[in-house]
């Protein structure tokens, strides 16, 4: 989960390098600058990862639905593995005997 929280933090510097003309400004008319921009996104994240600390419901929830998610992921992932391995195994069989695979 924190590999996620990284990955959005760099991924908004990113964001926040690429010109997008006037449509940074706010509402009121006055713009953020990166530094700002940079600023606000630290703390944001550093409040994100306090989120533990403050409600570990919360944090043994995610941790259970990231477990589910794996699991279910390598279950996929062997069902695929063994498909494909079916399909290889039938044109090996059209290679030896001659014939057309179906």
């Amino acid at each position: 989960m924190f590999f996620l929280i990284r990955m959005a933090f760099w991924f908004s510097l990113v964001l926040l390098a690429l010109p997008f003309g006037s449509g940074s400004k706010t509402p009121g008319g006055e713009g953020i600058g990166p530094l700002e921009a940079l600023v606000a996104a630290k703390e944001a994240i550093g409040d994100v990862a306090g989120l533990c600390e403050r409600k570990p419901g919360v944090c043994a929830a995610g941790q259970s639905a990231m477990s589910t998610i794996g699991v279910r992921a390598k279950e996929s992932a062997r069902i695929a593995y063994e498909a494909l391995g079916e399909v290889e195994g039938l044109a090996d069989a059209s290679e030896t005997t001659g014939g057309i695979a179906p």
